[in-house]
């Protein structure tokens, strides 16, 4: 086989990640002409990349999807495609070589077919997409390769010129993906899966089924099992930590596929996705004194009765560890100093800061207060903590709050060594931290609170471009964690000043909120994912806790989580449960553009308008 490959790419920072240029490096010795078309805009690095391991680089504008790449592909290669027997048509959705490329071409190089896939859907009715009709079997297509008998064809030459635009994700899929298959082969071309859903138990074993084709040799794992919506993932019981696990056994480097999901899926899904949760018990089993990183524990101590609690907190730490303590005034600082030299630091240097400024309380203290710390390079860690009573939440919440922070991250000696560990396996993982707190808090789905808005302006700021997370960010509530300095560079490079911070009081909405929600974004755009990590009672806890709240909230509701979330999105707002409320409720479920008609006319400047809204003012 003559082989022509061309593999599409779409990134939104215009650069070419290393995922896919394993993907390119594997797809290499089977290509005798390799060519990569690239949506939207390629940076110097990108294309040096792409240069040195392709022969031709297409750059055009981002229209039309992966599809319309390859259209601009076929049409560049003009009358050049005949000297070729067949054309791969793939693209960069996708993460492998997981097994080797070599077999699934040995096995279809000597198969009389004129198209295939490596992976197909089976035929379903109604159709997901619209709820009505039928989907066509199909091939999936990103990978489909196509023989000579057919690309110069008649019929090929005008599928292609006939090929309407494609505006949006919907029609990609349902204008040509579900279509391809049964458009040819109606004009008698026969096609083939390697790996057919009527040898799997889904009709979609691309996405429900990853492991089985892994394990039988298909080359490829979809992305999407990692960046899918949850709960639909959840409905079909599908673990990206165990496929991920399957694909390390299998030799695929994970720390490119960690670095590839850290800068493009919102933390939280990925979080839940791939469970990125850690249970570590008391009792180590993987931490390498051999290779101890260099740690500094920063900790802010604003109740000065708490520092020896924290400091010994840090002496659960294996190996040698520097201490800096900051607070808000001078005598605070004496305070602390006298703590010092009571108790000795045995395992490093220990030393005490006063802020200029207690404005921004612990977030100040730290990326103003020990920004030139966390600048210098001498530490591969640092482990932030700060004297947390939250007092005015009250006594049985404030400690549940300081407890769940202080033993997710350093219960014991093993737990902390453990944690410790994380960061020694995988050079990618750049914060640690305790999951969401719930128990207490009206956290979960309301966890942006008023600091959305400026969670986003701050990113365009710093130039994140990680997506945010919709309902709650994935976030260092309580703003405990341990990182590698490099993974907060965004955030610690910035020149903050202390004024901004007063500026804006403590409020939700303001700068130190918004602050303690973004450290997994600014990790994640340089490449850095994120773990959260917890104790087995903790664990106890939390999930038995967890359930109990969504079994009552699922109890009233239809179906299963997926329904349940789908059915609340449509009905919209609760509000206050008043009757105008569940009027809206009823038609924005039930009569949507009703709804829609009535909130103009209530919204209009006419006597009617007006009354009605005097009316809604009165219930």
């Amino acid at each position: 086989m003559r082989r022509v490959i061309v593999y599409t790419i779409w990134d939104r920072r215009g650069g070419v990640e290393d995922y896919v240029r394993y993907a390119l490096d594997g797809l290499r010795p089977h290509a005798d002409l390799l060519i990569a078309v690239v949506n939207g805009t390629l940076d110097e690095a990108g294309a040096a990349s792409l240069d040195a391991v392709c022969d031709e680089v297409i750059v055009r504008e981002n229209r039309g999807y992966d599809i319309w790449a390859h259209k601009a592909a076929i049409d560049a290669l003009g009358d050049r495609l005949a000297d070729y027997d067949e054309l791969l048509l793939t693209n960069d959705t996708w993460f492998g070589p997981v097994r080797p490329f070599g077999d699934v071409f040995a096995s279809t190089d000597d198969r009389e077919v004129d198209f295939w896939g490596l992976t197909d859907h089976a035929r379903e009715e109604p159709n997901p997409f619209t709820g009505k009709g039928v989907l066509a079997y199909h091939l999936q297509s990103f990978w489909i390769a196509v023989r000579s008998r057919m690309f110069l064809s008649e019929a090929w030459r005008d599928y292609w010129r006939d090929l309407p635009e494609l505006p949006d994700y919907y029609d990609a899929v349902l204008v040509h993906e579900t279509l391809f298959t049964e458009h040819f082969a109606t004009r008698g071309f026969s096609h083939h899966a390697v790996f057919s859903s009527v040898d799997y138990p889904t009709d979609h074993p691309a996405l429900f089924n990853a492991d089985l084709l892994v394990a039988d040799g298909c080359p490829v794992v979809k992305r999407r099992t990692f960046f899918h919506y949850p709960v639909f993932l959840d409905r079909h019981a599908v673990s990206g930590r165990r496929i991920a696990r399957l694909m390390g056994d299998h030799g695929y480097p994970l720390e490119i596929l960690w670095r590839n999901l850290a800068r493009t899926v919102p933390p939280h899904v990925l979080n839940t996705n791939a469970a990125m949760l850690e249970v570590l018990p008391d009792v180590d089993t993987a931490f390498d004194p051999s290779r101890a990183p260099r740690v500094l524990v920063a900790m802010h101590v604003y109740y000065v009765e708490m520092a020896d609690e924290m400091l010994d907190l840090a002496e659960r730490l294996p190996g040698e560890y520097d201490v800096v303590m900051t607070t808000s005034d001078e005598e605070r600082g004496a305070a602390l100093r006298a703590v010092l030299e009571r108790r000795p630091h045995g395992r490093g240097r220990a030393s005490v800061r006063v802020v200029e400024f207690n404005d921004g309380r612990d977030q100040t203290a730290f990326l103003i207060g020990c920004r030139d710390l966390l600048r210098s390079g001498e530490y591969d860690l640092v482990v932030k903590l700060h004297s947390k009573k939250t007092p005015q939440d009250g006594f049985n919440i404030g400690r549940h709050f300081r407890e769940q922070q202080f033993d997710n991250l350093l219960a014991s000696p093993g737990h902390a060594a453990g944690l410790l560990a994380l960061f020694q396996r995988e050079p990618g993982l750049g914060i640690v931290y305790p999951p969401m707190i719930h128990i207490g808090y009206p956290t979960m789905g309301h966890a942006w609170w008023a600091n959305k808005p400026g969670a986003e302006a701050l990113c365009r700021t710093l130039g994140i471009a990680v997506p945010l997370d919709d309902s709650s960010p994935l976030a260092p509530y309580g703003s405990m964690f341990v990182a590698r300095p490099e993974a907060l560079r965004l955030l610690v490079d910035h020149p903050w000043t202390y004024a901004e911070f007063g500026s804006q009081g403590y409020a939700d909405g303001a700068l130190t909120h918004v602050l303690e929600r973004l450290p997994s974004y600014a990790a994640g755009e340089l490449g850095y994912h994120t773990r959260t990590v917890a104790t087995p009672d903790y664990i106890s806890l939390s999930h038995t806790a967890m359930e109990f709240k969504l079994d009552e909230l699922s109890m009233t509701l239809p179906g299963d989580a997926m329904d349940s979330i789908d059915y609340l999105r449509g009905v919209g707002q609760v509000g206050s449960g008043r009757i105008v409320d569940f009027v809206r409720m009823y038609f924005r479920l039930h009569h949507p553009g009703t709804g829609a008609a009535l909130r103009r006319v209530v919204g209009a400047h006419t006597p009617f308008g007006r009354a009605l809204r005097r009316l809604r003012r009165s219930r």
